[in-house]
């Protein structure tokens, strides 16, 4: 009598489907071409069994030319001392009770380094190896990262380096020689001291900023925004240290929808498209605010800043990597974070925001940002 047979005097007989068998991708429920990560799949025998479209992709070798290979023909793997992997591991031959092989760093032919996993699949302990299954994933995306941090550290470090050597000249000089100074002179140094210390606090807020954005965790605090009154602050901060009235345009189309927004994050972005419209461009800096389409699925409303100068723009090639770290543009200056920190506290609302050619020339930012009313008043 089969499994599947009813112990029921004269019923009719039930057959199952097969049960996957152990490590068979089957047992998942997916396809392994769907798996984001390469997976190779050898039988009891060694064979090739399973090859999916990502580990083609990362081994840059044909699935059909794999398949029915021996594991260690189809997927040649070398340590970083040049060893042969699978003969150092010999999954099928070795020790009874192993499971697993941790992840580590291998080289495919040709040098590419990519991350292994493996795992043993055994139909009882210390059984014979049924399965033999292998991810692979490719290391070029950690690396960026790791480049990424690095320069982010080094970056930051450089520019701590300048003022923090201000600071302490200036108070050691103060403290040793404190009776020769006029008061003029100590007061000058205290201000050069205290601006010192403001750009220490700003580079650290600029990291703090960057560590929420890539870990998910900048929080939005939303309040009712009146983005014009906002707009007008920081002209007249522009005004009032110097620049002509004249050379700043705020335009607002009426009635815009009310705004729920994080105030303080709102203002770092638009202290930021301001700034660079003052330093890096040229002419009339206008500031547009207009009712948009909501960026946000599921909700109609939206309003839209757009900042843009009449200087000589940035560079079509370049307009890919204006939201990336550590971008300056051609002139230097500041640690090239203050962008991406924009994009991230725009996204973090739930909104937009691209870069283009200005009508006079110039850059043009723009960012759309939904209502985000509350639900007690919708």
């Amino acid at each position: 009598m089969s499994v599947g047979t009813s112990s029921a005097p004269g019923a009719p007989e039930v057959r199952r489907p097969p049960a996957p068998r152990p490590g068979d991708p089957a047992e998942l429920g997916i396809d392994p071409d769907e798996l984001p990560d390469g997976l190779v799949v050898a039988d009891e025998h060694g064979h090739v069994v399973c090859f999916n479209a990502a580990a083609e992709r990362i081994t840059a070798r044909p699935a059909a030319e794999a398949l029915g290979q021996r594991l260690d023909q189809a997927l040649p793997l070398e340590d970083l001392e040049g060893r042969r992997w699978w003969q150092l591991t010999d999954p099928y031959g070795g020790l009874a009770i192993r499971v697993r092989q941790p992840e580590r760093n291998l080289l495919l032919p040709g040098g590419r380094e990519v991350l292994v996993s493996a795992r043993y699949v055994r139909t009882r302990p210390t059984g014979p190896v049924r399965r033999v299954v292998v991810t692979l994933r490719d290391t070029e995306a950690r690396r960026r990262t790791e480049r990424s941090h690095a320069e982010l550290i080094a970056t930051v470090a450089h520019e701590l380096r300048s003022p923090l050597t201000s600071v302490k000249g200036f108070t050691a000089t103060l403290l040793a020689k404190w009776e020769r100074f006029t008061d003029d002179q100590k007061r000058l140094m205290l201000e050069t001291v205290d601006a010192d210390a403001d750009r220490v606090t700003r580079l650290i807020a600029e990291l703090l900023d960057i560590s929420r954005i890539d870990s998910g965790r900048l929080e939005v605090r939303r309040q009712p925004v009146d983005i014009g009154a906002a707009v007008g602050r920081h002209i007249q901060a522009y005004v009032a240290a110097g620049q002509p009235a004249d050379r700043f345009l705020l335009r607002l189309q009426q009635p815009l929808p009310a705004l729920w927004a994080d105030p303080d994050k709102i203002d770092q972005v638009l202290s930021n498209l301001i700034e660079n419209a003052v330093r890096h461009g040229e002419g009339t800096v206008t500031i547009d605010i207009t009712p948009a389409a909501s960026p946000r699925e599921g909700e109609d409303a939206g309003t839209s800043v757009t900042v843009s100068d009449e200087g000589p723009g940035i560079p079509e090639e370049s307009m890919n990597r204006v939201f990336t770290r550590f971008w300056r543009g051609s002139k230097r200056g500041g640690t090239g974070l203050g962008l991406y920190i924009v994009k991230g506290i725009v996204e973090a609302h739930g909104g937009t925001i691209t870069v283009g050619r200005a009508p006079g020339g110039g850059a043009e930012f723009r960012f759309t940002l939904p209502v985000s009313a509350p639900a007690y008043l919708t």
